[in-house]
């Protein structure tokens, strides 16, 4: 039927005119009377749309009237839905890519080309039964197939084991390199920190998953963390790395903990380490296991005279090939390693001094003592007291992290050294201010001091009992927010403030009675007690909801390393004493005020003007944020001993971390997320012993 005679019928159906259809339709009259009469012949889309709009026309009447018009409508675009998984897991993916190929080259993986780390199946006691796995497949390959023997097992669960620097790491690297296209995105976890007594695998992983990537800590669509909810839609691949590092005694409660998820997953473990906990336990439901096998004289011959000049390592392979020492100490990629950053990248260094060694065990030290040396040259002397510093503190911790707010030993004499130093300042300065520097007012400064340092070497018991201070992964905007945690830690505030300001009162009563034995506990000063434990407290508890208010989770780009990590917190400490202090300030001083004139109204005495009021509000809000600040922040434990304690008793330099930076530079450690690591577990054990 022609479009005219179409549209006229459904006009007249619908008791429209013309002109009424028109302006219905938002279109002219003489627009809808040409194209009843015919006289127009091709409507445009909108105008057959806004027709139909006006007709109230069914789905197939409409598809008739733009059949009539010679035109298809198109379907409706829905709008796309934001997906909040989706984009973090994307923004998740790209830096974990853009991590892991930064190492790659730092190590010099590709030059000038990968070592060749092969596999071959695990003995069958080392894996589940084909039946759990989904079939029997091939398991052999290379560096470069390691995606694809992944793939091959059904269960997507594989276990890789190897000797230490037998290439487990290597493997790793490129398995997320070479999977990080599409899929759920493979991250590394080290499982040395993981404690599978107190934490389960999946929350373990979302706390590490916020550690290395802090933006992952935002809230999830469903209330957790994003952290959280990628790993429980399984959109995050673990990549379990060093199982064997999981503290002694914990491997079989692990391996339980593993067999209780179905999660597909890459795990790498000496094999030892794992033998002892699969005969104690069961193997790892449904994985199949491969093991690394050694380099042969045949791969180092086509690797290291690419690395120098040709003929420099043509007596060492001579060696190799006669089966001499050597031939038991460079089948691994981590000596290979250490010998080709001594010789190939040390010109003045001859390879063929290895030939006068006759101990595999001997051979080993000489390339781990050897290393430093040829990395720091003249240096050498004074960085490796730090480095063995650095490496006897971890293995005490039981740990390959080097966490730069792990860096000292938290005590209760942590948090009472700096209270009463601080406390003790902060009256002092007090008095100086107010011009009442007097016998009183140093005994009250000595006692202030030791109250406030009881006061925070507790706060500061209390809050390490459990677990070490974490850096802070949030930052302080002027968009704030409002729920149950932010209320819980003003309650906080105001309960900490609370038993300083009564303390602060009682010390001020005390140590008058001491100079003036005479003094008399008046009503007077009971109230001066109870005002300053009420302003104090109330003050402490505004500026904590004020601070957890306007916290939010640290963006991707804050945070994307150890330096940055640190950073990130020097800034927020410093916005929270920029913060903490003014608004204490004035709230005392205000409080205060009025507090003063309704009990002069009482017929109390008031023992503090605005004048002082002020003061001691001021004074007191830089103590008590720097002792909050370096008691009780992960920061400030850094600045304590990290930038004082440690390089004054020289244990480490004083710019640490630029030291640091250095050494993952010139290959001694590694990143790994927030933390740095020392290249191999090997070169930590060497440099604890050197303590």
């Amino acid at each position: 039927m022609a479009f005219g005679v179409l549209l006229r019928q459904w006009r007249q159906r619908a008791g429209l005119s013309q002109e009424a259809l028109a302006q219905r339709a938002a279109v002219g009259i003489r627009t809808v009377r040409g194209l009843e009469t015919g006289e127009r012949t091709d409507p445009r889309m909108g105008t057959v749309r806004s027709l139909a709009d006006a007709l109230e026309l069914t789905g197939a009447e409409r598809a008739e009237l733009f059949a009539a018009a010679g035109r298809d409508e198109p379907l409706p675009v829905e709008p796309a839905r934001f997906d909040p998984l989706a984009e973090a897991a994307e923004t998740l993916r790209a830096a974990v890519e853009a991590r892991w190929r930064r190492e790659e080259e730092q190590r010099q993986i590709h030059d000038p080309v990968p070592l060749p780390v092969t596999w071959d199946p695990a003995p069958v006691d080392l894996q589940d039964s084909w039946l759990n796995i989904g079939g029997e497949v091939e398991l052999s390959g290379r560096l470069d197939q390691v995606v694809e023997t992944y793939r091959r097992v059904g269960s997507r669960r594989l276990v890789v084991l190897g000797r230490a620097g037998s290439g487990k790491t290597v493997l790793t690297t490129r398995f997320v390199l070479d999977l990080a296209g599409d899929g759920p995105v493979p991250v590394i976890f080290g499982l040395g920190s993981w404690h599978p007594e107190r934490a389960g695998l999946r929350d373990w992983m979302a706390e590490q998953l916020i550690r290395d990537h802090p933006f992952l800590g935002a809230p999830g669509p469903s209330g957790g963390t994003l952290a959280a909810a990628l790993v429980d839609a399984q959109r995050v691949l673990p990549v379990l790395d060093g199982f064997d590092e999981i503290a002694a005694g914990l491997h079989r409660p692990a391996l339980n903990a593993l067999n209780t998820t179905t999660l597909p997953l890459l795990l790498t473990s000496r094999v030892d380490e794992y033998r002892d906990a699969v005969e104690g336990t069961d193997v790892l439901t449904s994985a199949a296991a491969v093991v690394l096998n050694d380099l042969t004289c045949d791969d180092l011959a086509d690797y290291l005279p690419r690395t120098t000049r040709k003929n420099v390592w043509t007596p060492v392979l001579d060696e190799m090939r006669n089966g001499g020492v050597l031939a038991k100490v460079l089948t691994t990629p981590l000596m290979v390693a250490l010998a080709r950053r001594i010789y190939s990248d040390t010109p003045d260094h001859d390879p063929s001094e290895l030939l006068g060694f006759h101990d595999a065990d001997e051979i080993e030290r000489h390339l781990l003592s050897s290393f430093v040396p040829a990395v720091y040259g003249s240096y050498t002397e004074r960085v490796q007291p730090y480095l063995g510093y650095l490496a006897d503190h971890l293995t005490k911790l039981g740990t390959h992290n080097i966490a730069w707010w792990q860096l000292g030993t938290s005590s209760v004499v942590t948090g009472l050294g700096i209270g009463t130093t601080v406390g003790a300042a902060d009256f002092v300065v007090e008095a100086v201010v107010l011009r009442a520097l007097t016998v009183r007012g140093l005994l009250f400064a000595v006692m202030i001091g030791l109250v406030t340092g009881l006061l925070f070497g507790l706060a500061h018991w209390w809050v390490v009992r459990a677990a070490p201070l974490e850096p802070v992964r949030t930052r302080l905007r002027l968009r704030g927010r409002v729920g149950p945690s932010v209320w819980r830690r003003g309650l906080v505030g105001l309960a900490f403030g609370g038993a300083a300001g009564s303390a602060y009162g009682l010390v001020r009563a005390m140590a008058f009675w001491l100079v003036e034995p005479g003094h008399e506990m008046t009503w007077d000063v009971l109230v001066d007690i109870g005002v300053f434990g009420l302003v104090f407290g109330v003050g402490a508890g505004v500026v904590f909801w004020l601070v957890a208010a306007l916290e939010a989770p640290l963006d991707l780009r804050s945070a994307g390393s150890p330096g940055d990590l640190l950073e990130a917190n020097r800034r927020h400490v410093l916005g929270l004493m920029a913060l903490f202090v003014p608004v204490f300030a004035v709230f005392v001083a205000a409080t205060t005020g009025l507090v003063a004139g309704g009990l002069t109204a009482l017929r109390f005495e008031a023992s503090w003007s605005p004048a002082t009021s002020l003061v001691i509000g001021l004074v007191g809000g830089i103590a008590g944020g720097l002792s909050y600040v370096l008691s009780l922040t992960a920061w400030g434990q850094w600045v304590v001993f990290a930038r004082v304690w440690l390089p004054l008793t020289g244990r480490l330099p004083w710019r640490l971390q630029a030291f640091l930076d250095d050494a993952y530079r010139r290959g001694v450690l590694r990143r790994a997320g927030a933390v740095y690591q020392f290249r191999h577990a090997r070169l930590q054990e060497y440099f604890a012993r050197l303590r």
